[in-house]
């Protein structure tokens, strides 16, 4: 115990003073929590600020302990868990605990046998909690961690401090928004930036290796999390490869199932199988067209990369609208799902406009020369325009959608 108390006090002189947006989220109180996240979006780090939180109040109070060090292949658990509780333990961080077998089945009992003992686990956004043997439903609340909004990569980068808005203030009040924020800030050469490197926390690091890590993040997430989370063989992950790059290069990807089937030399039910998880890892986005109905179970309508530093990270040949365009779904879908949601219908594809949005508001999204004409005589439509810091009536500056979080 004293060995991992020593590696904590380490990890945390270590560990940087700005913290991400689910941090003041997070409620503190609860006895269980997850933290669920794509790798590289910083869900150590915030654990780690947790627990130098809580040891605070008393060095001997909170312990963190990552799953990968080689002690957990050879120890129960729960009872580390108790012998911890027993010295006078009161909140026990535990790092990727998905790599511990039958880990809901632990973490179930420390719930349920150590009431005094409070739980915050971080594991990989492949995760099912509902598919675990056990049943942490009624006792683990669970938080998603995403990559970094535009905002947040505007305050760790230029010490800001600007606030979230929300997507209604943003609608009424653009203009006031968007002037106070690009008073002092060359936000157009900013968001170029982020859209390029901004995403992944590990940017601070040096951006000289930013791509060349961010692909080794994206074979990680292929070689390793989907056969040993989502249990698909090894054979397979080389035309899940050449999947990820097709739909890369090809983006937005309006997909022919069956040519995408033969051209990867995956079935089509593996093909539907593995675009869900490929969005499970934060690789992709599948977007669905509004008023399908059961038809939603079934493919998608269009498909993006997750996030633009994806599409820089796979491929040199850059596309600026659909740059745009997954930038857009990118931020709103990551701003409304701070939980599991069942469906996720923050954005839906709309035969008028791009996108049709919390089912209340239709989005075009254009270059800054884009005129209203197309959605005018549409209530609740607006355009997202790129290249331009301010706006004007119904017509919003493209990036000011990056402050949703």
């Amino acid at each position: 115990m004293e060995g991992f108390f020593a590696e904590q006090a380490r990890l945390i002189r270590t560990v940087g003073a700005k913290k991400r947006y689910l941090y003041d989220v997070i409620d503190r109180d609860l006895r269980c929590i997850g933290i669920l996240g794509a790798r590289g979006t910083g869900k150590t780090t915030l654990m780690l600020q947790m627990a130098k939180e809580h040891s605070a109040t008393g060095s001997d109070r909170a312990l963190y302990v990552s799953i990968d060090s080689p002690y957990f292949q050879a120890h129960d658990l729960f009872e580390f868990a108790r012998t911890f509780h027993q010295h006078g333990g009161e909140v026990l961080f535990i790092d990727e605990v998905h790599k511990y077998p039958d880990w809901s089945v632990h973490i179930k009992s420390i719930y349920d046998g150590l009431p005094g003992l409070r739980v915050v686990f971080t594991g990989s956004s492949l995760l099912k909690i509902a598919k675990q043997k056990g049943d942490l439903s009624r006792r683990a609340v669970i938080y998603h961690l995403h990559g970094m909004s535009f905002r947040e990569y505007i305050n760790f980068t230029r010490h800001t401090a600007f606030p979230s808005f929300s997507l209604e203030d943003i609608l009424k009040d653009h203009q006031v928004v968007a002037a106070d924020i690009c008073r002092d800030l060359k936000i157009l050469r900013f968001f170029k930036q982020y859209l390029q490197s901004g995403y992944y926390p590990f940017f601070l690091e040096g951006e000289n290796y930013y791509r060349l890590r961010l692909r080794e993040v994206i074979n990680h997430i292929l070689e390793v999390d989907l056969p040993y989370i989502s249990g698909i063989e090894i054979r397979q992950i080389a035309k899940i490869k050449k999947l990820l790059y097709m739909l890369a290069v090809t983006l937005p990807f309006a997909p022919n199932i069956v040519k995408l089937s033969e051209a990867t030399e995956i079935s089509r039910p593996k093909l539907y199988e593995y675009l869900e998880h490929l969005q499970d890892a934060k690789l992709l986005n599948l977007l669905r067209r509004r008023g399908r109905g059961y038809a939603i179970l079934t493919k998608p309508d269009k498909i993006y990369l997750e996030n633009g530093n994806l599409m820089h990270a796979i491929t040199e040949d850059m596309n600026a609208a659909t740059l745009r365009e997954l930038f857009f779904v990118n931020q709103l879908r990551n701003a409304f799902s701070t939980h599991p949601a069942l469906i996720d219908a923050t954005v839906e594809l709309t035969d008028r406009g791009d996108f049709f949005v919390k089912s209340a508001y239709t989005f075009e999204i254009r270059g800054k020369s884009k005129t209203y004409d197309q959605i005018k005589d549409i209530g609740n439509s607006f355009i997202a325009a790129d290249d331009i810091e301010t706006g004007f009536g119904n017509k919003i500056p493209l990036w000011l959608f990056g402050f949703l979080y």
